[in-house]
């Protein structure tokens, strides 16, 4: 019987969370397919670009081919294997047009009236099966007559309309959405978002092409962002998925872009208004250096996205010299303003000493549900200014909330005011988990609040932190400490001049690794009124 209701609720479980998933099944030709990316080829289809639009509560499932029409895509088969995925509740989207006018190809052709009727036929089986049927009309094909954009879908056009309306579906125009923005370009300008390729771009068309009909990656992007405009009005349910983003980078073409940097790259110099990058789900082997010079960035990542090299300190570079901390970064943010959600940041290099997943050289830095994988020198807080001697009132700010940092060896370290919140700080060895070089005159060095410390198994005495210059500043204020961090907290980096000058301290630390009477001498235990302050400063 015991057996019998935990089945029951991991079924429940299971279909509670797939009914929160609204799909969406795409059904059409060409203009909408998925296309193949071999040969570096550029033709998208717009539903091959939907998927990223939305928030995860949406997932797309592409079943358009090229060159089906409403005849043939039945007569293959492919609309009973769509049926059979259908399901209650699921949306249908249904645009062809472009092959049910091949008058001399009787596999696809379907008269006007045909094809309405064809278009009926489908709306009048989803609904059967319980799913919502959406009506598209034809993305507008690319034939000027002088300045205007010649309609060569004619009757078709209001005889899909007429049925979504004599059904009572809704219909989202894509020919006038398409004619708007194509005609006001003009034959030369409109050219750059269909398949216009030049003659020795591109390895799948050697020899160049000149295709009116199908889009590239820019013709697709635009026109299911304008599919997609559509929803908040005609379909309001999965309007209310649509994320907004400038840039999408993805792996399996369906992106801008299938690199960060590349999107990195086309973010505006100096902007002062916020650009949105989308990361899709994948594992993206970069090493990216943002300048100074992109600023301003709302980075997000989708599923499951890890970032990652694998440089450390002591390998050789071009030049024969050794790449340094510095140099071994997988990712170095050097714009300011940036608020990155949902990714994780990898150096893969191994135990071979100091190797940096990221390197945060600007200020206003927000990280949020991050994960920062490595081992020596995982996070490194530069700041602006880490040397002896150098007095510093204000340094570059960062915050992380409900992030994840692992390492051995000195894994969060610089000089940076950094703010810690919430977040999982594990050790994967017996050595120090901070290292800060918080300049002398700063206000904010570390600060830890509401973190849990964990560790590896195996792993038994862990240092809090060992001062990388004189005036380092780590505080912990109502973190969890596991039973690896030692009872003494602290290690001076046998610099016995460095007690004088370090702020070592805690407030209500818990966990088997919380020791107040047996820490250093030379380290605080906090006030309430000192804790809250601290947390205070870090807001100013």
């Amino acid at each position: 019987m015991k057996r019998l209701l935990i089945l029951w609720a991991a079924l429940w479980t299971v279909a509670a969370a797939s009914s929160a998933t609204l799909r969406i099944h795409l059904i059409g030709d060409s203009t909408c397919a998925t296309k193949d990316l071999a040969g570096e080829n550029p033709e998208r289809g717009w539903g091959q670009m939907f998927q990223p639009l939305f928030d995860d509560g949406v997932v797309v499932r592409n079943h358009a081919l090229n060159g089906r029409s409403t005849k043939s895509f039945r007569d293959e088969g492919h609309w009973a294997e769509v049926c059979e995925e259908l399901r209650p509740g699921d949306y249908l989207f249904i645009q062809f047009g472009h092959n049910d006018q091949k008058l001399h190809d009787s596999t696809r052709y379907a008269s006007p009236a045909q094809y309405a009727e064809n278009v009926r036929r489908y709306i009048r089986e989803a609904r059967e099966r319980g799913a919502r049927p959406v009506v598209l009309t034809s993305v507008v094909r690319r034939h000027f007559t002088g300045e205007r954009l010649d309609d060569t879908h004619g009757a078709y056009l209001d005889a899909v309309r007429r049925v979504a309306a004599e059904e009572h579906v809704p219909l989202i125009d894509a020919e006038r959405l398409t004619r708007a923005w194509i005609e006001p370009l003009g034959d030369e300008a409109s050219r750059a978002f269909y398949m216009w390729v030049e003659p020795g771009t591109c390895p799948l068309w050697p020899d160049g092409r000149r295709d009116d009909t199908h889009l590239n990656v820019r013709g697709a992007r635009t026109v299911a962002r304008m599919i997609a405009a559509q929803l908040p009005e005609t379909v309001p349910e999965l309007g209310a998925h649509l994320v907004a983003s400038d840039f999408t980078v993805a792996r399996d073409g369906s992106g801008d872009f299938f690199t960060l940097t590349e999107a990195v790259a086309a973010v505006p110099d100096f902007s002062r208004d916020t650009t949105r990058i989308v990361v899709c789900e994948g594992v993206y082997r970069e090493k990216i250096a943002i300048p100074a010079t992109k600023r301003f960035v709302a980075l997000t990542g989708r599923g499951e996205v890890r970032m990652t090299w694998n440089d450390y300190a002591s390998k050789r570079s071009a030049t024969g010299h050794p790449l340094g901390t510095s140099g071994s970064a997988t990712v170095y943010f050097g714009g300011e303003g940036w608020t990155v959600r949902h990714m994780t940041f990898e150096n893969s290099a191994g135990r071979v000493g100091q190797a940096v997943a990221v390197q945060c050289l600007a200020t206003s830095l927000h990280f949020i549900d991050c994960r920062f994988i490595g081992n020596q020198d995982t996070l490194y807080l530069y700041g602006v200014g880490n040397r002896d001697g150098e007095r510093v009132t204000e340094n570059a700010r960062i915050r992380f909330d409900d992030c994840y940092v692992e390492g051995t060896t000195d894994f969060i370290f610089g000089s940076a005011a950094a703010l810690f919140r919430r977040c999982e700080i594990r050790s994967k060895a017996d050595s120090y988990i901070t290292a800060a070089s918080t300049c002398e005159g700063q206000r904010c060095g570390m600060l830890f609040v509401e973190c849990r410390l964990t560790a590896d198994e195996g792993v038994t005495a862990c240092w809090l932190g060992r001062p990388w210059r004189d005036y380092a500043r780590t505080l912990f204020v109502n973190c969890k400490l596991g039973a690896h961090i030692r009872p003494e907290g602290w290690h001076d980096w046998d610099k016995p001049h460095a007690r004088r000058t370090v702020h070592y301290g805690e407030y209500a630390s818990t966990g088997p690794g919380a020791a107040p009477d047996r820490r250093v001498s030379w380290s605080r235990q906090l006030s309430e009124r000192e804790a809250r302050r601290a947390v205070a400063e870090f807001g100013r």
